[in-house]
């Protein structure tokens, strides 16, 4: 029997007694591991191998989890700083121990999530106290990543960690799952058999190349047989990303209803993303646990002087006979810093205000569908950016009614005809309401966006005269209405479902 060389060269390193992996097999040849699995599968062809398969699962750290080997989990050092601050004994302001444990950015809502829950104290109105009796050492999470630490890529039976410990050092992003198909590779008895007798190597050649052709000894080479009835391995070609689509799709029902679109800078100073809608300098989502600041540039340096003015003296004294304001510190250059956008509503402020394409009469009607970052915790409903659907209606003597119509309109074209509405509070609408659409797996409640009529205060410094009725709808929280999904990140994010994004048809 004549055999090309790599094939030859398996046969003589494998075993009838011992399977042998294709890895193995690569390092006993010295040939490259794709190479020795090609000669492996003709060989089985041939009937001289016998080929099994197994799927190996192995964890390893990522740089977040080892960062937490050396410095320590957040909760746990949150629970140290506060045995030193003397929570054990009475609670302890929180902000006083966060910064005495060094904690910072997102590292603090990570302890501030896991401490409770791990027994280590109570959070409760700003204090904190700590439970004398719990014991780090004695936590699972960080007992495994200590295990973890001097592995890499290590079999999930040979860590010594159970598997709830390890489910839950994953859902926080301090480890990951890798498998790999493993191939061996074991003798047949027909191979016995002709090694026995001898197999010489055949010189044959198993790709066409220029200098074959050129040089016409092609005419006098062997070519190595082909199987075409193998299987071949699955390329699969791009595609416009679900959510993609849907916002084209969007963009299409929102101008069929006579909008047009809104473009305008993802970085944005507080002013226009904040200020000018009337939220105060001092509420909660202006601080840095919320939105992400720059460090370089930090400050916006062109703003148009005479909306600053209005927009401050709406903040400190109010507008109309019975404004009042918020009575709240106002300083221009918190104003002036510079933020990636928490919503496309700095978009409406710009073109309402006049300052991106001139002074708009009325009626008008304009939307944007585009990204939007926010420091949230992420689970299935929340990520740190996704997509708003922005829009806003300028004309006189608008309503709620006007508002709940459009919602009804807007959401039918994508077959939900189930929409509720709720009362909330905004800084910057009155009145104003949530809106909720049934999800058609689980059957609950997802709220799927927020909405009002634009108060006084934010309308008269921008020079609108009229009514505007806006709202910020969530596009992610769209897709699992319309597709059932219940997890945000199977369709986004680097935890997404390839195979689902692959076969999912957008809906129209």
């Amino acid at each position: 029997m004549q055999l090309p060389a790599q094939q030859v060269a398996v046969l003589e390193a494998a075993s009838t007694d011992e399977a042998t992996s294709v890895d193995a097999l690569a390092a006993a040849t010295d040939l490259p591991p794709e190479t020795v699995t090609g000669a492996v599968f003709e060989l089985e062809d041939r009937g001289l191998v016998a080929v099994s398969e197994r799927v190996d699962e192995t964890v390893a750290l990522t740089d977040e989890g080892r960062d937490y080997v050396t410095d320590g989990l957040p909760e746990i050092r949150l629970y140290e700083a506060a045995l030193e601050a003397g929570a054990d004994a009475d609670p302890v302001s929180m902000g006083q121990v966060i910064g005495a444990s060094g904690l910072e950015g997102g590292a603090v809502d990570i302890a501030l999530s896991n401490y409770a829950r791990k027994g280590y104290g109570t959070i409760d109105s700003g204090e904190i106290t700590a439970d004398a009796d719990a014991d780090p050492d004695a936590d699972a999470e960080a007992n495994a990543l200590e295990a973890l630490s001097d592995v890499d890529d290590a079999p999930v039976d040979s860590v010594g960690v159970d598997a709830e410990t390890l489910e839950s050092l994953e859902r926080r992003g301090l480890l990951e799952r890798r498998e790999s198909t493993v191939r061996e590779v074991t003798l047949t008895e027909r191979a016995v058999t002709e090694l026995m007798a001898g197999i010489e190597t055949s010189e044959t050649v198993g790709q066409v190349t220029p200098e074959l052709l050129t040089s016409g000894e092609w005419e006098d080479v062997e070519f190595s047989e082909y199987n075409v009835e193998a299987d071949a391995e699955r390329f699969d070609g791009g595609k416009v990303h679900i959510l993609r689509q849907t916002a084209e799709r969007v963009k299409d029902v929102l101008v069929g209803m006579g909008f047009q679109e809104m473009e305008g800078p993802h970085v944005d100073a507080d002013f226009w993303i904040n200020d000018c809608l009337f939220m105060p300098q001092d509420h909660p989502a202006r601080t840095h646990w919320d939105r992400f600041a720059l460090e370089r540039p930090a400050h916006i340096d062109e703003l148009p002087e005479d909306l600053v003015e209005r927009v401050e003296r709406a903040h400190r004294e109010g507008v109309g006979e019975d404004g009042e304001g918020y009575h709240s510190p106002w300083d221009e250059d918190f104003a002036r810093a510079l933020a990636l956008r928490g919503h496309t509503t700095s978009l409406s402020t710009r073109y309402l205000s006049g300052e991106e394409v001139g002074e708009l009469e009325p009626p008008q009607r304009y939307f944007s569908v585009e990204k939007v970052y926010r420091n949230d915790t992420l689970d299935p409903t929340h990520l740190l950016e996704f997509f708003q659907i922005e829009g806003w209606v300028m004309a006189e003597d608008l309503s709620v009614r006007d508002l709940m119509g459009t919602f009804e309109e807007f959401y039918a074209q994508f077959g939900i005809t189930d929409i509720q509405f709720k009362p909330h509070y905004n800084p910057y609408t009155e009145p104003s309401f949530e809106l909720f659409g049934t999800h058609p797996t689980t059957g609950e409640l997802v709220e799927i966006g927020n909405s009002g009529i634009f108060r006084e205060e934010m309308l008269e410094p921008l020079g609108v005269e009229c009514d505007v009725m806006a709202w910020g709808l969530a596009l992610e929280r769209l897709l699992m209405l319309m597709y059932g999904f219940e997890d945000i990140r199977d369709i986004h994010g680097t935890l997404c479902d390839l195979d689902l994004l692959r076969e999912t048809e957008v809906t129209y």
